[in-house]
């Protein structure tokens, strides 16, 4: 992955201007798009599989008349007054009138009607009528709304205070307040502080603002085709700001370092990006992960939620690995720290230098370390204990911005009627199976009434087909209280035995159960999800760090800081501690996927700081292997831009506490809160106090578990050698070179061979057919050398394998042919010329082929003898051995390789005029081709007459030998030991004798 990072922050550098513009058009057509697209954002929470919304999908079919969205029009009288009086009244039947002229309405019941229950106070003071609209809650367009909540001037003019309440209401707006700026305020002047450049701390925040723009882009766009909440975009601007400054961030802060200890700013960019990039990408990764994984929990919102989250940290970690580089090569070397500055003086420091702050703190841990590993688990785990009182629910009108409409008429229901009423259950009866309805349904409204937490039940009201009922029954408790969560549970226990009693089944629903069976499957998901986390986080890191302590110690972290975060969060959001300082109107049940979302969040999160942490004590640790020297190496290289890092963070997260929406607040707070605690209590004080209580077996990982994890090389080692190896093929002047090279599996090779073949040489090769292939597998770059060099036309191999792949040709004239044998001479050459042809030309056939079929015929007459000319619509199985070995020959060289390997097979093909494949070869490849002539005994004295003209080189390959390498040991890669990754499946293939043709006998 370094490698290929490399590459991407190479190009990007060298094409500033062309990443660039690609990036605004993204940003202009996504957030152009979306805003011209014009999607509107609704809440809808709907959870498919539960009783509630079963039962709410089955009334839309038999009582649609009740299963659409519904309105509370809430009319509250002057003191001293009644709704009742004949002004009042008379307002409200005009109001209701007019609200069922409304487009989208289906019907406005008055509350003086004879079909309304419970619809007017005690004190006669207030009145609900209920609105029932067309379709669902995310149906309902603001044009309907902004007319039903027009007519309330009319009760107003009479002197009514009139009120509309319904999840329809529920504020879907998504800005960003003066608070949130405050936010990204701090993060800027913590950069500034890290930095000590404005440049560099500009540049942060600009890629965070990019990658923010495309993100809320794509999401608004989404939104005009599918249903997205106000949650979602929130949430992304919030997370996508937060790890956008931090990704910049981190390779930003590798590239000034690696600039002010002399590196060239096109190979620090290049190399910050691999390295620096690998831990962002790898980050990244983890956060996308988790944040998908909502996916199983199967509620819908959630799972919108979760993907326009991963959407905009996808987005961090492609503008952090594209579009920074680019901008620095905008820069050049601007960015260098100024010599004598903190920054420059940072960057130039030992471990001999003057302690950094850094140095001074993981000094003072690692002097205790027992004492600093119990006083994190004692602090987190205190911190934790108001989790045990966790309390989970969707928002109602009480969490809704004082002075809304919906606040008030929650209120106002409250007051006039009770808690219970601005969450009123709906009792759903199956009557298809008794002859005496209403008696039934007396009998079960007796039933209800008796029930412990129950204000009214309302008479039952059967369907125009009398096949279903109804029966409203009002809690004595909020929606949100626990008490009313029981009252559900309670009529679902009577259930069976009404049932049993009278054929008649019934079921609960209505918005408040929706909500309550919503938490209980969020309250049920959280411990698998937390384990699924966790075991994701161990097996991550293992990945990374070829380690079982670091992983587990990891994730036992990650466990404490979020349930740290959670119960925080209770003791403010649910019991009120601190809430009138953080500006929190209203305290109740947490919400129902917060604990979730903060697992999911916070986990990648967690895994960032510990991989910038820890990766440079692995790296001194491989060097020297002294394990209390490499945590403080690591420990004080890595805390200051952790620490920046961690801060941004919390600043950016936290800045949507005090003004944010009632919803985003408390995700706000418990992401900021974890991070506080992740970052300064677990990875930077337990996190080294741990491996020093470890010692050496932090670093100890099974050797079959080390197989069977792949390295991902998140800290460059891969890189380094890559680079050490490039740079050694680049000074070769040969097109192909071996150093001691090893050629085969780990366990048998030959070698060590060590040659250089000039550009246009011809090498003759001897070897039993084995070997040949082996060594035919390896120029090609399809069998990696198990030890020692090899390059080929200044490409390393195997880390530029895909160069040497595109750059050789291969072709086995001893083997069979069949499909070639069923062409013509036209058809094969068409077919590969237009293999090779460019993406914008036609095919390379029609005079192409033509061409090659005159230069086949040129070579055969330049021998000296004559021949019956060759023409397109020969057909291949016609020709002698030797011309149809010609004829795969000029096809695999109209690819243009520069490198052409032929495998002779153990006899030359030679015709009755004694030519032979070699001669034929002389006249049809290129000067500058690169020949390899791979056969038995009798190949060289057959290819004299090709050697004539050019440099030959004659090679004896030995059989395999045992390496003494052991093909299943899987080891870290030492910088200085190069090329002895183990062979992948295809090469071990290969090794095992079977061919490296396509069909056709050609590569």
């Amino acid at each position: 992955m370094a490698t290929f990072l490399y590459r991407i922050g190479h190009f990007a550098y060298r094409r500033a201007w062309t990443v660039i513009a690609a990036w605004i058009v993204v940003l202009a057509a996504l957030l152009g798009g979306g805003l011209a697209l014009g999607g509107q954002l609704a809440e809808s929470y709907v959870i498919p599989g539960t009783e509630s919304q079963e039962t709410i999908d089955m009334l839309g079919a038999v009582f649609p008349q009740v299963s659409g969205a519904s309105v509370e029009a809430v009319f509250h009288a002057p003191d001293g007054a009644s709704v009742e009086d004949a002004p009042y009244k008379d307002a409200i039947e005009q109001t209701i009138a007019a609200i069922e002229d409304v487009p989208g309405v289906a019907a406005a019941v008055s509350p003086f009607s004879e079909y309304a229950a419970n619809a007017v106070s005690d004190d006669a003071q207030t009145a609900i009528a209920r609105v029932q609209m067309d379709g669902a809650s995310t149906d309902v367009t603001q044009a309907t709304l902004d007319a039903v909540t027009a007519s309330a001037a009319i009760g107003e003019d009479a002197g009514l205070t009139v009120a509309f309440g319904g999840q329809v209401f529920q504020d879907t707006t998504f800005g960003l307040t003066i608070v949130e700026v405050f936010g990204v305020l701090f993060a800027a002047v913590v950069l500034v502080i890290t930095f000590g450049s404005l440049l560099a701390a500009g540049m942060p925040l600009l890629m965070a603002l990019v990658g923010v723009g495309v993100a809320a882009g794509g999401i608004l766009g989404a939104a005009a085709f599918t249903n997205v909440s106000s949650t979602a975009p929130m949430l992304a601007v919030m997370l996508g700001l937060a790890v956008g400054i931090d990704y910049s961030l981190f390779i930003l802060s590798r590239h000034r370092q690696q600039l002010a200890r002399g590196v060239e700013p096109a190979e620090s960019a290049a190399t910050a990006v691999a390295t620096a990039g690998g831990a962002v990408v790898f980050a990244g990764i983890t956060v996308i992960i988790a944040l998908l994984g909502l996916l199983v929990v199967g509620i819908p919102f959630l799972s919108t939620m979760g993907i326009a989250a991963a959407f905009a940290v996808l987005v961090a970690v492609l503008v952090a690995v594209t579009l920074l580089p680019a901008m620095l090569g905008l820069i050049k070397g601007r960015m260098t720290p100024k010599p004598g500055s903190r920054a420059h003086r940072r960057a130039l420091a030992d471990d001999d230098a003057k302690p950094t702050l850094g140095r001074r703190w993981v000094n003072t841990v690692l002097k205790a370390p027992i004492v600093a590993v119990v006083l994190v688990v004692g602090v987190l785990g205190t911190l934790a204990v108001p989790a045990l009182s966790l309390d989970l629910n969707l928002p109602t009108g009480a969490a809704e911005p004082a002075g809304s409409t919906q606040r008030a008429a929650y209120e106002l229901v409250e007051e006039g009627f009770g808690p219970g009423a601005n969450g009123p259950l709906i009792v759903v009866v199956d009557i298809t199976q008794t002859t005496d309805i209403f008696t039934d349904l007396d009998a079960i409204r007796a039933e209800l009434e008796h029930l412990d937490g129950v204000s009214y039940v309302a008479q039952g009201l059967p369907n125009e087909t009398v096949d279903t009922a109804i029966i409203q029954v009002i809690p004595t408790t909020a929606p949100d209280d626990p008490a009313t969560k029981t009252l559900v549970q309670a009529i679902r226990d009577l259930a069976p035995s009404i049932d049993a009693d009278l054929g008649t089944p019934i079921r609960v629903t209505g918005q408040t159960a929706v909500t309550i069976d919503i938490s209980n499957r969020l309250s049920n998901a959280l411990v698998p999800f937390a384990l699924i986390v966790v075991g994701l986080s161990i097996v991550l890191l293992m990945m990374v760090f070829r380690s079982l302590f670091v992983p587990i110690k990891a994730a036992l972290g990650f466990l404490l800081s979020a349930f740290a975060a959670i119960g925080a969060t209770v003791a403010v959001f649910q019991w009120g501690w601190f809430a009138d300082l953080l500006h929190i109107e209203h305290t109740g049940p947490i919400l129902s996927f917060l604990p979730i979302l903060l697992m999911a969040v916070l986990f990648g999160l967690a895994m960032d700081y510990e991989v910038f942490l820890v990766s440079g004590m692995r790296e001194e640790f491989v060097r020297h292997g002294k394990p209390r020297e490499a945590i403080v190496h690591g420990f004080q290289h890595s805390a200051r831009v952790v620490t920046a890092a961690a801060l941004i963070m919390f600043f950016v997260f936290f800045g949507f506490v005090p003004e944010g929406a009632g919803v985003i607040k408390g995700i706000a707070f418990a992401l900021a809160i974890g991070v506080f605690f992740d970052a300064f209590l677990v990875r930077m004080t337990l996190v080294p106090a741990a491996m020093a209580l470890a010692g050496k077996a932090a670093w100890y990982l099974p050797g079959w578990l080390g197989r069977l994890l792949p390295n991902v090389d998140v800290e460059g080692e891969g890189l380094r050698a890559h680079l050490g190896d490039l740079a050694w093929a680049k000074a070769q002047k040969g097109a192909i070179t071996a150093d001691a090279a090893l050629l085969g599996l780990p366990g048998q090779a030959m070698g060590p061979l060590s040659f250089d073949i000039e550009a246009g040489s011809v090498v003759t090769v001897q070897a039993p057919a084995a070997s040949r292939r082996v060594f035919a597998a390896s120029l090609a770059g399809r069998l990696d050398p198990v030890g020692g060099r090899l390059q080929l036309l200044g490409s390393p191999l195997p880390s530029e394998r895909s160069r040497a792949l595109r750059r050789v040709g291969y072709i086995d004239v001893g083997a069979g042919q069949p499909r070639a044998l069923e062409q013509t001479v036209g058809e094969l050459l068409a077919e590969r010329l237009e293999l090779s042809a460019p993406w914008y030309r036609g095919a390379g056939s029609g005079s192409g082929q033509h061409e090659w079929v005159e230069r086949v015929n040129a070579a055969l007459r330049a021998t000296g003898t004559s021949h019956r000319p060759l023409e397109a619509d020969t057909s291949i199985a016609s020709l002698s051995a030797l011309g149809r070995a010609t004829v795969l020959a000029a096809g695999v060289l109209a690819e243009r390789p520069e490198v052409l390997i032929v495998d002779l097979g153990d006899a030359l093909p030679v015709d009755a005029r004694g030519r032979s494949i070699a001669q034929v070869l002389a006249a049809l490849a290129p000067a500058s081709t690169t020949i390899v002539l791979a056969a038995g005994d009798a190949v060289q004295a057959a290819s004299g007459a090709l050697i004539g003209a050019r440099a030959a080189v004659a090679l004896a390959l030995p059989e395999p030998h045992d390496t003494g390498i052991d093909p299943g040991i899987d080891t870290d890669i030492d910088p200085d030991a190069r090329n002895e990754a183990p062979a992948g499946a295809e090469a071990r293939e290969l090794a095992a004798e079977e061919s490296v043709l396509e069909e056709g006998g050609v590569r």
